[in-house]
C-alpha cells in the first residue's frame, strides 16, 4: 500500500510542504506574525519559551518540529540574546538538508528590517516549494500518532480500539505508530510490559509508567481531579485515572512495543513507540510531532476541537451524540459502533482509508477550521529532563 507525499533529502516523506516560519525565542513572535501577515501561505510558528530554564526542551523540540518532513522549508526568528538561539534550530535541523535560513532581529536593524528581510525570504521558499509534486510513498514511510482528549466512557470501548487497528494495520505495513501520554498509562504497566519486544523495553515501559504515577502524585496529592482525569472526563461518565488509561492505551492496538524514547524525540526503529508525555494535548502533540510523526489521529468523547500546526490531525468521535452536535469539527464518528451500525474493525477501516487520503492532501477538520495549535511542554513539574533520564538509564 501507499499514499502520496512530498519527497525529501533524506528520504522521508512530508504529507503536507509548509513554509514554515519560527521563533526562537517569545520576544521574536511579533516579528513572525508580520511576516506571515505579510506573506499569506506560510505557517508561522511561535511559542512563550526560548530564554527560561527549559532550553533542553525548547531546543528539541523546536528543532524536531523543523525536522519533521511535513516542513519544506524553515525561517527561524530570533531575538539575539536568547538562551536558545535560532542558529542552534538551524544547526539542529540543518542534517535533513531542507531549507533553511534564520534572521536575528538585533543583527539585522531591529524588528521592521527583520521583518523585510524575511518576509522577502519566505516568499522566494513558498515560490520554491509551490514547484515540488506528491510522489508515491510506501506506508514504511509514514509515522502517525495517536492522541486522546476530553474523553468519556464510551472512548475506551468505541474510538481507542478502533484506533488500535489503524496501529495494527499501519504496523503490518512496515509503519510507525507513536503513543503518548504515560500520565494515561497508569494502571496498565502489566499489560504493557507483556508486549515489550525485550527486556530492556519492558523496563523502561515501568520506569515511565512509573514517572507518570509520580506525577499524578506530585500533582494531586489526596484530590480527586488530577492532570490525568479532568472535570470533562468525570462529566463525560468516567470514574478513575485507571479507567481512563485502560480505554487509552487501546489506541496501541495489540502489536509489539518495540521503543520507549524520550519527548520530542525521533523513534530509532519501526512499529510501536511509546514516547514520555503528559496528557496536555497540544504539548504532547507537540512531542509527537517533533518525533517526526507526520500525521496525528485523535480521538474525544466531549468534542476536544484542536489540531496541531503543520501536521493534520484526524479527529474522532467516541459516541454520535458529539460528532452530531460538532459535526464540522470530527472526521469519524466512532459512536456507531455503540449504536449497533458499525464494528471495531468497521471503524477502524474507515479511520484508515480516510488516513491514506488524508496523507495524500486530503484536509482533516482542524486544518480547514484553520486550528493550528502549538505549544512546548515545559518542566512544572516533576519531570526528568533528558539528562537525568539518562543519568538513571531511561
Amino acid at each position: 500500500m501507499y499514499f502520496y507525499g512530498y519527497a525529501r533529502e533524506n528520504g522521508s516523506y512530508g504529507v503536507r510542504n509548509h513554509v514554515v516560519v519560527m521563533s526562537s525565542v517569545i520576544c521574536a513572535n511579533g516579528v513572525v506574525e508580520e511576516i506571515a501577515r505579510q506573506v499569506p501561505g506560510v505557517l508561522p510558528i511561535t511559542h512563550y519559551h526560548g530564554c527560561d530554564s527549559t532550553r533542553e526542551i525548547t531546543l528539541r523540540t523546536l528543532g524536531g518540529i523543523g525536522r519533521n518532513p511535513n516542513i519544506a522549508a524553515l525561517l527561524i526568528i530570533g531575538l539575539g540574546c536568547e538562551v536558545c538561539p535560532a542558529s542552534d534550530i538551524a544547526e539542529a535541523v540543518a542534517p535533513t538538508a531542507k531549507q533553511i535560513e534564520y534572521l536575528v532581529t538585533q543583527d539585522e536593524g531591529g524588528s521592521s528590517e527583520t521583518a523585510r528581510k524575511g518576509a522577502d525570504i519566505a516568499r522566494q521558499m513558498l515560490q520554491d516549494a509551490q514547484q515540488e509534486k506528491r510522489v508515491e510513498a510506501s506506508l514504511q514511510h509514514l509515522m502517525v500518532g495517536v492522541e486522546c482528549g476530553g474523553s468519556d466512557a464510551f472512548s475506551g470501548i468505541t474510538a481507542n480500539p478502533a484506533v488500535g487497528v489503524v496501529t495494527d494495520r499501519l504496523i503490518a505495513e512496515g509503519g510507525t505508530i507513536i503513543m503518548s501520554e504515560i500520565t494515561e498509562m497508569v494502571g496498565t504497566t502489566h499489560l504493557l510490559k507483556r508486549r515489550a519486544a525485550n527486556h530492556e523495553v519492558a523496563k523502561k515501559i515501568e520506569a515511565y509508567i512509573n514517572l507518570g504515577k509520580e506525577a499524578e502524585d506530585w500533582a494531586t496529592g489526596p484530590q480527586l481531579l488530577t492532570r490525568g482525569i479532568a472535570p470533562g472526563n468525570i462529566e463525560g461518565g468516567l470514574t478513575s485515572l485507571v479507567e481512563k488509561s485502560l480505554g487509552a492505551i487501546c489506541k496501541g492496538g495489540t502489536t509489539t512495543i518495540n521503543e520507549c524514547i524520550p519527548y520530542a524525540m525521533k523513534p530509532n526503529t519501526k512499529g510501536l513507540v511509546i514516547m514520555e508525555g503528559d496528557g496536555s494535548d497540544i504539548e504532547s502533540m507537540a512531542g509527537i510531532a517533533a518525533g517526526g510523526a507526520q500525521v496525528i489521529i485523535f480521538t474525544t468523547g466531549r468534542g476536544q476541537i484542536s489540531g496541531f500546526a503543520g501536521v493534520p490531525v484526524i479527529k474522532v468521535s467516541s459516541n454520535s451524540t458529539i460528532y452530531k452536535n460538532m459535526k464540522g469539527d470530527i472526521d469519524v464518528d466512532a459512536g456507531t459502533i455503540i449504536d449497533g451500525d458499525k464494528t471495531i474493525g468497521g471503524v477502524g477501516e474507515e479511520i484508515f482509508e480516510l488516513m491514506l487520503k488524508v496523507a495524500s492532501g486530503e484536509l482533516t477538520r482542524p486544518e480547514i477550521n484553520k486550528q493550528n495549535n502549538f505549544a512546548i511542554r515545559q518542566e512544572g513539574f516533576h519531570w526528568p529532563s533528558l539528562r537525568e533520564m539518562v543519568e538513571r538509564g531511561l
